[in-house]
């Protein structure tokens, strides 16, 4: 990890903003999906791809472990 020198507080419901330059760098956009991990005292936010890995679809999409992965792929996987 880098450190970025920005540093923002949350506000009262918790939320906290990215910056727009981090945005930018990172192509960011409104409704970005990400997974929240934790290390200890360290907070880190992995955005998760746009479609399912496993067909493509990018309708009714849930995060795990970093990948997108849709309703009905995950309906097929085997109990």
């Amino acid at each position: 990890m880098k450190p970025t020198g920005i540093i923002r507080k949350t506000d009262v419901l918790g939320r906290i903003v990215i910056p727009v330059e981090l945005r930018r760098t990172l192509s960011i956009q409104a409704w970005d999906q990400f997974e929240i991990f934790t290390d200890g005292k360290t907070v880190i936010l992995s955005k998760c791809d746009a479609a399912c890995i496993l067909c493509g679809n990018k309708d009714d999409t849930k995060c795990f472990k970093g990948k997108l992965v849709c309703v009905s792929c995950i309906d097929e996987m085997p109990k």
